[in-house]
C-alpha cells in the first residue's frame, strides 16, 4: 500500500483536517505495566454504544478480569464516526490501544504499513485456525493475521412487512427497476420508504457500493481501486441510479440532519414503523430496537435488488464484520483477551445476546432468529464477497467516496463528479 512515511503523512493530513490535535490523544497503549500494584490494565477500544450489545460487553471484560484477577480491561465506547476519526488520528500519532475495534481492507493495511500493529500469525494459531475462514479474511494481509473476528455479515434491506402490505408490495423487490417501483407504491400510500442517517456519510456510501456491484460487478470495484480509476461507465451509472433514487424524495423529513443510532434518527425511523426500509448491516435489528421500539415478527430482510443489464448478480454481497486488533508490543494478556473473546462460549454469548452471526462453526446452530438466519443463507449463497469501501480502500479514499457520495444525495454532485472525485483522491494516495 505504498511507502508508511506516505500512509502516516495522510493520516496526520486527515487528523488536521478532523481538526483533532495530539493534546486531546492520552493514555492510549502503553499502560499496560505491571506496576506496583502487579496489575496490568489493558484498554478496549470498540463501537458497541447500543443496548444489549453494550452491557454484554462490559459484562464479558468483568468475567475475563474474574478470570484473570492480575488483568484490568479499561473500555472505551464511541460511536461509528467518531471512532474512525479518533482512529485516524490515534494512527498519526503513531500510538494505538492495546486492543481496539478493525473493520481490516485498507485501514488496517495502512496501520500495519506504520509499524504501529501486532502481528497475531504465531501467537493466535493455536486457537485462531479454528474460526471461520471468511470471517478472517479481511484480516490477513500477506498471509499474516493482524486481526481477530467476531462477527460477520452483510448490507441488505430491512423492511416492515405490515408497511409493505399496506401500499400493495406484495413481496421484496428483486430488480432496480422493481424497487423503484416498490419505493412509489409506498410513497403514495403515505408511507416513507427508507430511512437514512444522511448526518453520517457511511449510510449512503452503501447505496453507491452496492449500485456499482450491480452495474459494474464486484472485480471492477477491485481493478479500480488498482489502476486508481472509478471512472468508468458503470461507476457512473451507479451514481445516476442513485440520482433516480433521490429524484423520488424517498426518504424521511429531515435525513440529510439524522444520525444513525438517536432516538429520532434511521434506526429509530424504521424501529417504531416511522419508515418501512433501511439499508443496513446483520446489526440493524438490534439498533431498531434500541434506538426505537423495534418490530418484532414484521421486521423482514432482503438482499440489494439486481440491476437490469448491469455484469453484476444479486449473489455477490456487500459487507464485512468486526474484529480486534493488538497495537504493537501489546502484552500477552490483551492476547489472551481476544482468545477469550474468540472462544465457543463468548461466541453463544454473542449470538444469544446481540444477534451477531457466528464466528465459531459450533455456534452455527444457536442462530435461531429469522431474519439472521435469511441473512447466514445469503452470505453462504454468496458467489462475490466486497469489504466497505471506506475500510476496504486506503483511509483518504474511502472518505472520499463517503463524502462524495453524500453529496451527490445532497444534491450538491454530479455522478460523473462522485466518479472524478474518488479518482482523484486515489490518484492522490499513490
Amino acid at each position: 500500500m505504498g511507502d508508511p512515511a506516505l500512509s502516516r503523512r495522510g493520516f496526520l493530513a486527515a487528523s488536521a483536517a478532523a481538526g483533532l490535535g495530539m493534546t486531546a490523544l492520552s493514555g492510549c497503549g502503553g499502560d499496560s505495566d505491571g506496576g506496583s500494584s502487579g496489575t496490568t490494565t489493558i484498554e478496549w477500544w470498540n463501537i458497541s454504544t447500543t443496548q444489549p450489545t453494550k452491557n454484554v460487553w462490559a459484562g464479558l471484560a468483568k468475567k475475563f478480569e474474574a478470570e484473570n484477577p492480575k488483568v484490568k480491561i479499561k473500555i472505551v465506547q464511541l460511536e461509528n464516526d467518531a471512532y474512525k476519526a479518533k482512529m485516524t488520528a490515534l494512527t498519526a500519532s503513531g500510538k494505538l490501544p492495546d486492543i481496539f475495534h478493525t473493520w481490516g481492507g485498507g485501514v488496517l493495511r495502512q496501520q500495519v504499513d506504520a509499524g504501529l500493529v501486532e502481528d497475531l500469525t504465531d501467537r493466535t494459531k493455536p486457537w485462531a485456525d479454528g474460526l471461520l475462514p471468511v470471517a478472517k479474511q479481511p484480516y490477513l494481509l500477506d498471509e499474516k493475521v493482524y486481526g481477530i473476528p467476531f462477527d460477520i455479515g452483510m448490507i441488505g434491506f430491512w423492511y416492515n412487512k405490515a408497511l409493505f402490505e399496506q401500499a400493495g408490495v406484495s413481496a421484496p423487490p428483486t430488480t432496480w427497476s422493481g424497487f423503484l417501483d416498490a419505493v412509489r407504491k409506498l410513497k403514495a400510500a403515505g408511507v416513507t420508504p427508507l430511512a437514512l442517517a444522511g448526518k453520517e456519510a457511511w449510510t449512503g456510501m452503501y447505496y453507491w457500493a452496492y449500485l456499482a456491484m450491480r452495474t459494474a460487478g464486484v472485480d471492477a470495484l477491485r481493478k479500480a481501486d488498482e489502476d486508481k480509476d472509478f471512472t468508468g461507465a458503470g461507476f457512473v451509472q451507479a451514481g445516476q441510479h442513485l440520482k433516480d433514487l433521490v429524484a423520488l424524495k424517498p426518504f424521511q423529513k429531515g435525513f440529510l440532519g439524522a444520525a444513525y443510532s438517536s432516538p429520532t434518527g434511521q434506526a429509530a425511523s424504521v424501529g417504531n414503523a416511522k419508515a418501512a426500509m433501511e439499508l443496513m448491516g446483520q446489526w440493524a435489528p438490534v439498533v431498531e430496537a434500541d434506538a426505537g421500539k423495534g418490530l418484532g415478527d414484521d421486521l423482514g430482510f432482503f438482499p440489494f435488488p439486481a440491476v437490469e443489464g448491469g455484469k453484476g448478480t444479486i449473489t455477490e454481497v456487500f459487507g464485512g464484520g468486526g474484529g480486534h486488533a493488538l497495537r504493537k508490543g501489546a502484552p500477552q494478556e490483551a492476547v489472551d483477551f481476544l482468545k477469550f473473546f474468540a472462544s465457543q462460549a463468548t461466541d453463544l454469548q454473542l449470538v444469544k445476546k446481540t444477534g451477531v452471526l457466528p464466528v465459531v462453526p459450533a455456534v452455527e446452530s444457536a442462530v435461531t432468529d429469522p431474519n439472521t438466519q435469511a441473512v447466514q443463507k445469503q452470505l453462504k449463497a454468496a458467489t462475490g464477497f466486497q469489504l466497505y469501501l471506506d475500510q476496504a480502500y486506503a483511509p483518504a479514499v474511502g472518505q472520499e467516496v463517503n463524502d462524495s457520495v453524500a453529496a451527490l444525495i445532497a444534491g450538491s454532485k454530479s455522478p460523473e463528479q462522485v466518479a472524478e472525485s474518488v479518482t482523484k483522491a486515489a490518484k492522490e494516495e499513490q
